[in-house]
């Protein structure tokens, strides 16, 4: 597997929202904010060996945040929801 799809795909999104999408073959993942869709899709398709039908992709902007008189953004992120065809299905451990 190439290094280059793990730098595009970050981490899983583990919450209660993305456990229920789960059930419906519904996956979300912080992913590179650079990636575009396309890229998403074949990091997804190598990483974990399934078929993606769909990516929908948000960007996440920066927060202020305050530490003592310090005040500054945090990091931006980007996620994508994917949706895989009939019958895949991935093991989020």
């Amino acid at each position: 597997m190439d290094t280059k799809y793990l730098e595009i795909v970050k981490a899983p999104v583990i919450t209660e929202k993305a456990a229920g999408l789960a059930q419906q073959n519904v996956y979300v993942f912080k992913v590179d904010p650079k990636a575009n869709k396309t890229e998403i899709k074949q990091a997804i398709e190598k990483i974990f060996k399934v078929k993606v039908k769909e990516v929908r992709t948000l960007n996440i902007k920066p927060k202020k945040r305050r530490v003592g008189r310090y005040s500054g953004l945090t990091n931006r992120a980007k996620k994508a929801i994917v949706t895989l065809a009939e019958g895949q299905q991935i093991e989020l451990n």
